[in-house]
Order: structure tokens, then sequence, then C-alpha cells
């Protein structure tokens, strides 16, 4: 099930957020941690995350699997500058190695394009490694990649990697 989280459940639910990105991590994606990876960093970085859903400025997505634990996420980032209120920016997309394939990255973009629709978001914007797994999710679903930078970003394990930006107008 995809749903979308308020901030308290956010923060309530840290531990299993977290567990996703640790897992996305030692996988090898690109999310902006390095290995090796403290636990401590995860539930920090989680519980931002929720401070920003309960400020208002972040919408949080889950993927919840059969008995309800958190298996995938993504983020939809509204706090902009004051001359880009058309606009957001989507970040963390997160499917635990064990629920991939099964259409959840899909269906956790979907929901969260039709969030922005219903905010009057008309322009989104991420970035990704180049050729992965998750630039194919989003190409299916219709975004433009808009270009790319060599040498980008690190993976976990220090190699560099190249980073393509995707645009998406609603």
């Amino acid at each position: 099930m995809i749903r979308e989280l308020d901030g308290a459940e956010a923060a309530a639910r840290v531990d299993e957020l977290a567990e996703v990105l640790r897992d996305c991590v030692q996988g090898g994606a690109s999310v902006g941690f390095m290995l090796p990876l403290d636990d401590g960093r995860c539930e920090a970085f989680w519980r931002g995350v929720a401070a920003g859903v309960a400020a208002g400025g972040r919408h949080l997505f889950v993927a919840e699997d059969e008995v309800g634990r958190i298996c995938g996420t993504l983020s939809l980032v509204t706090d902009m500058p004051d001359n880009q209120p058309h606009r957001a920016d989507v970040a963390k997309m997160l499917v635990h190695r064990r629920a991939r394939r099964r259409g959840i990255a899909a269906r956790l973009l979907h929901a969260l394009e039709l969030r922005a629709r219903e905010l009057g978001r008309t322009t989104l914007v991420l970035d990704t490694v180049t050729d992965s797994e998750a630039s194919r999710v989003y190409e299916r679903a219709g975004w433009q990649r808009a270009g790319t930078i060599p040498s980008y970003a690190l993976m976990p394990d220090g190699t560099p990697c190249s980073t393509s930006y995707y645009f998406r107008l609603l």
C-alpha cells in the first residue's frame, strides 16, 4: 500500500525508514550516504525529514508491505524560494531490496505526482545516478532528462558516478 505520512507518524516510524535507507546504501545506492553507514546518521536524517513534514515543507510517501512495514519511500519537497511556487523537488526514492521488482517505485512516483498536482505544482525536478534502475523508472513514467554531469557524486564505496537531472511538467 502507498500512502502519505504526516510528521508525527514519520517521527514514530524513524526506525523503519532508517532500515530502508541502510539497506539501499548497503546495496550500493548513491543517495547521499557513504559506507560504512552509522545507524545514528540514518535515524538523524529521518528525524529531519519528519520535522520537514511536520513543518509543511515536505511530503513523505511510503510503501508498506503485506505486514505493514515500510519497504519504500519518496519525498516531495515543496519548500521552495519565493520565485518558484510552482516547482517542487523529488527526493530519496528508496525501495528495500526485499521489495524490488514489484512496481513499488512507479506507484510511489504516481502518488507523489498526484499530490504535486493537488498542490498546484507544475514543474518537478530530481537527480539520480546516470543509467541506474531509478533513471529507467523515471523515464518509463515520462520524465525527461535535462542533462548529465560526469563524476558529480560518489557511490557508497567511494567510486565516482555521473548524475542525471530530470524534470516533469505536470
